[in-house]
């Protein structure tokens, strides 16, 4: 059976960044929370060099159906040229929360 519900995990360089993406995904109700990790260091290949960085960590609850609607909603808002954002299938977890999320992101009627 797959699952109804992921976690999406995407990275930002400020503050800024966090609370438009944050506005964004939640009044668009395409998550239902926006968890913030501060002060995630980052050392990274990019364009032949080895980069470090200090960035904050969203963790985002949604229903699987809505990860493709959020990933394109996350690039328009997102300052990086190649934004980190990967989700995860939640396999199991409690089922109180799971149903949460799920009402959460329901579409209004």
């Amino acid at each position: 059976m797959a699952a109804k519900t992921q976690v999406v995990f995407v990275t930002v360089n400020n503050q800024a960044t966090v609370k438009k993406i944050t506005q964004a995904v939640l009044t668009s109700r395409l998550v239902a929370c926006v968890s913030e990790i501060k002060n995630v260091r980052a050392t990274y290949h990019w364009k032949g060099k080895i980069e470090k960085a200090c960035e904050s960590l969203l963790i985002m609850k949604t229903r699987t159906s809505l990860v493709t609607k959020l990933i394109e909603m996350i690039k328009s808002k997102h300052p990086y040229e190649v934004p980190e954002i990967i989700a995860l299938e939640i396999k199991k977890g409690n089922r109180e929360y799971l149903n949460w999320i799920e009402k959460e992101t329901a579409e209004k009627k």
